[in-house]
Order: C-alpha cells, then structure tokens, then sequence
C-alpha cells in the first residue's frame, strides 16, 4: 500500500508559507526614515519607490493567482502520496524565494540580469504547479469529479503560465521590453482557454440533454 499524508496538515501548511511569503513582499518597500521626512517632498519619497510598489503589486497578485490555483487543484486530490508532496514542497520552495527575486528585480530594476532571475522564479512555481495540475487528475482518474476536459484545460493552464514567464526570463536578454509586458499574454492566453472550455462544455450539455 502506498504511503500517504494528512492532506489538512499538509494544506494548512502550505496555505501558511504563501501567507508568510505574500507579507514579507511589504518589508522590501524601503520606510523612510525620519530625516527624509523632513528634508524632502513626500511626492518625491514616494516616486522613488515606485519599482518597489511595482514589484510588491506584481508578486503579490502573481502569489495570490498561484494560491487560488494550488486551492483549485488541491481539492481534486483525495490523498497526498508522495509525489503530490514532494512537488507541493518544491512549488512552496519557490514560493519563499520569491521575496529576495522580488527585491533583487527592484534593486536592479532597468537591468536584465535581476528581471530575468525573477521571472525564473516565477517560471518554477508555474513548473511544479503544472506538474501538480498534470499528476492529480491522472492519480484521481475521475474519482473526484475531474472530467478528462477539464483535466485538458487546467493542464493547459497551468502550463500557459510556467511558459510565459520563461519566455520573459529568456527574452529579458534580447528583447527587455518586450519581455516585461510579456506577462499580459497570461489573461488573454487564459480567457481564450477558458472560453473554449465553457463552449465545450455547452455543447456537450446540449448533446446530453
């Protein structure tokens, strides 16, 4: 018989970790200090931190898009074996670096060398979530409602997202710009998908009626 895991335990965890790692984002927003107050413009204060307002907003709501799905896929699974764990802690490892890519990305935030780290970090947590999308619906073989097309199309998202995010790291080289605003091809790829699927979905509701 195969090994298995308290599946509560091990997602109270994991819930805990991305919580951690989304509030840590805030400590890289340098506070001002006292002297700065008073010798210089509060506008200009904040201008100056604008990368790192950047960088905390971008994290954050990539962090949180990543929790939703953890969330989503996490439900399917009626056991955590060793595999789903072993991906799961991977994917949390990423999870906690993603403060010092973060911080490194704002430091250096005109440069190629820090985007392109950061979006390989982003990439890695899009690599094990996609392993996890992939390997549930499989174990579970439809036991716990996963239809072999919606199995398709959380595959296909998860691995919209681990893409995109390489393909930035990799075009931070040679087509920076380009590479920074690769990220909105995330929720147009990700409608289109989820407007195919639902069409689909229809149509075959249609046929069994």
């Amino acid at each position: 018989m195969k090994e298995t895991f308290d599946k509560a335990r091990v997602i109270s965890f994991s819930d805990a970790v991305f919580s951690i790692a989304m509030t840590l984002l805030v400590l890289e927003v340098v506070i001002p200090s006292y002297k700065e107050l008073k010798t210089r413009d509060t506008l200009l204060i904040l201008q100056n931190r604008i990368p790192s307002f950047i960088g905390l907003i971008v994290s954050f709501m990539v962090t949180a898009l990543y929790w939703i799905a953890h969330m989503r896929i996490m439900k399917y699974a009626s056991t955590i074996d060793k595999k789903i764990l072993w991906y799961n802690i991977f994917l949390l490892f990423f999870i906690v670096l993603l403060p010092f890519s973060t911080a490194f990305y704002v430091k250096g935030f005109l440069l190629e060398g820090p985007f392109a780290f950061y979006c390989f970090n982003l990439a890695a947590i899009g690599f094990f979530n996609f392993l996890l999308n992939v390997y549930i619906p499989k174990k579970e073989k439809g036991k716990t409602g996963v239809t072999p097309e919606f199995a398709k199309f959380i595959k296909y998202r998860a691995f919209n997202a681990f893409l995109v995010w390489t393909l930035a790291g990799f075009l931070a080289f040679y087509l920076p710009w380009v590479a920074r605003f690769l990220f909105i091809f995330l929720f147009i790829v990700e409608a289109i998908m989820a407007k195919v699927y639902n069409r689909k979905k229809l149509r075959k509701a249609d046929v069994e009626s």
